[in-house]
């Protein structure tokens, strides 16, 4: 990174997605920088609604007056709520205006040369803020940003995630999170990124029926990488994840200060039956690697079928294509076929959407007609497309109307735009005007997880037509009360205000259909015995049940917008804007002006729009943060990625620069070869050649990694290193049901590895699949995918998981053995699977591996050869024999160990 020159500027970057993220740049002297000496970050979620202060001190320990940067990444639906600056001791606040007057005070800083806007670019999950001032020498600085938002219910969580990448050591770095659940937490998890089992000192966890607080505090040693060193090793992800307690009843009101919120999503329904038409883009955009996920997710979706849905498939490019001329039951028979079918897609030509989707409600309004479609099933269309109509119909308002008025209320449309060439909006509106949602699908390695994610959301309906129904007199200014479909693993939400001269007590039907037959829902909520529940400042915040109505009333008002005609889109926008203005929200319709000190300098702070981010690219993986000049406003390359001002150090395939970038390190060794007496006396020398001979020796065998080592409890030999040899795939390789785990694997013979292990726990509930590529954790239907080599910490009720930077992954239960993977890339590169703790299987543990924790019995050594002896597992004879393998337990290189060798 070059030095700036004197008056350089340096920036102090917070990225929030849940909670907050601190960034700063590391200057090459360090002692000169503006110096973070506190930041704090203090969550309260109180029934749902989150309430989020960072406070963060700096100081410039420079002589010379610099510049600090301030950013911040929100999630894409909290809402900023407040921002100040403290100097000297003024407080310089951020004032909210709408939109189109804060604009012209922006438009007049940039006529007048200064540089007035806050970063606008939206990443994945987030959008950014940003805002600089001049810190002179010796002073200090005050940063405060308040933001809040309302969790979202997906697949069974609600989640808090917490990015930590502060790159300097912080004297005082404190997190909390206070959660209260009035129904009591049902779970409660972390996950980390960057905790390792030392760092883990500095997090503490609290929990009872309701409450739960968590914090992280840690020291500065605690901070470093090592005590040589003053890096921090803070660099990552922190994760909350909770669920309440629910029943089969009409849900949970709660109540606070005149406001109401109620939560529906009632437990142990069984699944409505579904209709489903997937919709496959395959024009020529969609070649390579987006229609190899593509393929590989829907595969996995059709595995997921019920045998009691139906469905279909139509590809798409300039034509319209369908698999089968009518839908078809989700049959063993019918799902692989349609597996066959979707694994020979190929990509090109156009795209035709109109075609497709009129071919996809023709396929359905068919089926209805000749009465195939089950009584009280649901009816799904699901789009995929990564770019805009360019064959047939290429109108998007006409394509909008067309299928708005082919599908006719009678089925719901969710739509999924696969990178930045589909324009999301055009989606957006036709998803929403037809009972469903739109979601882009970023191109990146986890592109087929984030299809199947979607998926999941609704692939279990448990109720349709669900409808609200309040007193009158006793409540007033209600959010949405009807909905389409509740699926399984969501909630829905419905808040208003209560009356003046309400009842004491609140009355409310839920009305709703299931598979075969009407449910009413009748439940009473007593209001003074609500109120009195959120009486604990420790854990609540003022009126802040008002205030999750407002947000809640103001997400549906913009959502009701993107489909709404001129004249009513007027009035929703009106009603939005006097919300976000008398809540201080920055919305789409409202923005944050700020003045800098000393001048009338200001900057602007917006709600971004999806679209903003099309046409821009981001190569994936890449993310530079570096110093901000103060001549020059910074430039925005699309997603998450910020480049201030930093050198060009990358460049695409094919045009690599001349030599690495400073923090690419790049190692060489040499190793020469050990001198070795030869049998008959003599020596190798360093070529290989024996010395006082002619003959040169055959090429030096690298030792190699077993398949997989085994330590043996109460046996003299204490490891065994097993390699599979036998022409097989599917292998079972351990099953303890005592246990409540099994270990499966996929095993390439021909090319002697595993080219996936999986780890399956009964309780918790979660599947660990580990391939070359990543490790994917499944838990209640949801994925995450984790790179190798990745620090992972994960803590949920029964189990702990973690990754170091070698790229062990430990599966570890108090009580219970210790399953260990790895992707070693030594000699004999693939998966690995290592055991500890194995004094802890139980007596019915069986399969591959398993039965060497059976009755085992040693024979005695081969006389003719003592490298040499047989092994005996429930009346099997295996020969084993002492050689030299590469432990692998510890990364690479791995350490030579002495082993009886069997080979499976």
């Amino acid at each position: 990174m070059k030095t700036p020159a004197p008056g350089r500027t340096h920036s102090i970057v917070l990225v929030l997605l849940s909670l907050a993220v601190l960034q700063t740049t590391k200057a090459q002297k360090a002692q000169n920088d503006v110096d973070i000496y506190s930041l704090t970050v203090d969550s309260k979620v109180s029934s749902r609604f989150a309430h989020t202060v960072i406070t963060s001190r700096v100081v410039n320990r420079a002589d010379a007056i610099q510049e600090a940067t301030f950013q911040v990444e929100l999630p894409k639906k909290a809402f900023i709520t407040n921002f100040s600056m403290v100097i000297d001791g003024v407080t310089y606040p951020g004032n909210i205006k709408e939109k189109a007057a804060a604009q012209e005070q922006y438009s007049a800083a940039v006529a007048r040369g200064e540089s007035a806007g806050l970063v606008r670019a939206t990443g994945r999950k987030t959008e950014q803020f940003q805002v600089s001032v001049s810190v002179a020498p010796a002073a200090k600085v005050t940063f405060e940003l308040v933001y809040e938002e309302l969790l979202a219910r997906h697949l069974g969580a609600y989640e808090l995630l917490l990015k930590v990448r502060p790159q300097q050591l912080v004297k005082h770095l404190q997190m909390d999170i206070h959660i209260f659940e009035p129904q009591g937490i049902s779970f409660l998890e972390t996950e980390s990124t960057f905790l390792t089992n030392k760092l883990a000192e500095a997090l503490t966890t609290s929990q009872n029926k309701t409450k739960a607080h968590i914090r992280f505090k840690p020291t500065l040693s605690q901070q470093q990488k090592s005590p040589e060193k003053q890096d921090t090793v803070l660099d990552g992800n922190f994760i909350v994840r909770y669920d309440v307690d629910r029943t089969v009843s009409g849900g949970s009101i709660q109540i606070e200060n005149g406001y109401f919120v109620h939560y529906f999503a009632p437990d142990s329904l069984s699944t409505i039956p579904k209709n489903v038409i997937f919709v496959i883009d395959k024009s020529g955009s969609m070649m390579g690697r987006k229609i190899t996920q593509t393929r590989e997710a829907l595969i996995k979706i059709l595995s997921d079928l019920s045998p009691h849905d139906q469905f279909n498939l139509i590809s798409f490019n300039a034509e319209a294509t369908k698999w089968k001329p009518l839908l078809v039951p989700a049959s063993t028979e019918n799902v692989n076929e349609a597996k066959s079918y979707a694994t020979g897609i190929q990509a090109q030509g156009g795209t035709n959407i109109n075609d497709a989707m009129l071919m996809a409600v023709q396929l359905l309004e068919k089926a209805n007609r000749e009465e195939l479609l089950p009584a009280g099933s649901v009816t799904l269309i699901i789009l995929l497309t990564d770019g805009d109509p360019t064959a047939g119909e290429t109108n998007p308002s006409k394509i909008q109307k067309n299928v708005r008025k082919a599908i006719n209320g009678q089925h719901s449309l969710f739509c999924l735009g696969f990178g930045f060439d589909v324009s999301y909006s055009f989606l957006e509106k036709m998803a929403l005007e037809n009972g469903g949602l739109a979601r882009r699908i970023y191109e990146d390695s986890d592109s087929a997880l984030q299809l199947q994610d979607f998926y999941q959301q609704v692939a279990n309906p448990l109720m349709t037509s669900v409808a609200f129904e309040y007193p009158s007199n006793a409540v007033e200014l209600v959010t949405q009360d009807a909905f389409r479909v509740f699926f399984k693993g969501s909630e829905l939400v419905v808040a208003g205000k209560l009356r003046d001269q309400s009842p004491d007590v609140l009355s409310v039907r839920v009305w709703g259909q299931l598979h075969k037959e009407n449910i009413t829902f009748v439940m009473e909520s007593h209001v003074a015995e609500q109120e009195e529940t959120f009486q604990s400042p420790k854990y609540i915040f003022h009126s802040f049940m008002e205030r999750l109505w407002a947000y809640l009333t103001i997400q549906q008002l913009l959502e009701q917008m993107v489909s709404a005609l001129d004249a009513e889109k007027q009035a929703l926008e009106a009603r939005a804007l006097n919300l976000s203005l008398s809540y201080s929200f920055v919305t789409p319709l409202t923005s944050m002006v700020i003045t800098k000190p000393g001048q009338e300098q200001s900057q602007v702070a917006e709600k971004p729009l999806e679209d903003e981010n099309r046409d821009r690219r981001v190569h994936p993986g890449l993310m530079l943060f570096g110093h901000s000049g103060r001549d020059g406003a910074s430039r925005k390359t699309g997603g998450a990625l910020k480049v201030l001002n930093s050198p060009a150090r990358f460049r695409l395939p094919g045009h690599l620069p001349a030599s690495p970038p400073p923090f690419f390190r790049t190692t060489s060794r040499l190793v020469l070869p050990e001198m070795t007496l030869h049998p008959s006396g003599a020596s190798y020398d360093a070529d290989f050649r024996i010395r006082g001979a002619t003959t040169t020796a055959p090429p030096f065998a690298p030792v190699q990694a077993p398949s997989v080592i085994l330590p043996l409890p109460g046996q003299s030999v204490d490891r065994l290193c097993v390699d599979l040899r036998r022409p097989q795939e599917l292998v079972n390789l351990l099953s303890d049901r005592d246990q409540g785990v099994e270990v499966t694997g996929h095993y390439e013979t021909a090319k002697a590895r595993f080219s996936w292990i999986e780890v399956t726990f009964e309780n918790p509930q979660l599947q660990v699949h580990a391939s070359p590529e990543h490790v994917v954790m499944t838990r209640n239907r949801r994925s995450s995918a984790y790179k190798w080599k990745e620090t992972l910490y994960s803590v949920m009720p029964g189990l702990k998981v973690t990754m170091d930077k070698v790229g062990l992954l430990l599966l570890s239960r108090p009580d219970r053995v210790t399953i260990g993977l790895l992707f070693w890339d030594g000699p004999g590169k693939g998966l690995r699977l290592l055991l500890q703790d194995t004094d802890h299987f139980s007596s019915h543990v069986n399969g591959t591996l398993g039965q060497f924790y059976q009755d085992v019995l040693w024979g005695p050594l081969d006389t003719a050869d003592d490298s040499k002896r047989t092994l005996k597992v429930q009346g099997h004879d295996y020969s084993a024999t002492r050689k030299l393998k590469l432990d692998y337990q510890e990364g690479p290189p791995g350490k030579e160990i002495s082993c009886w060798s069997v080979e499976l």
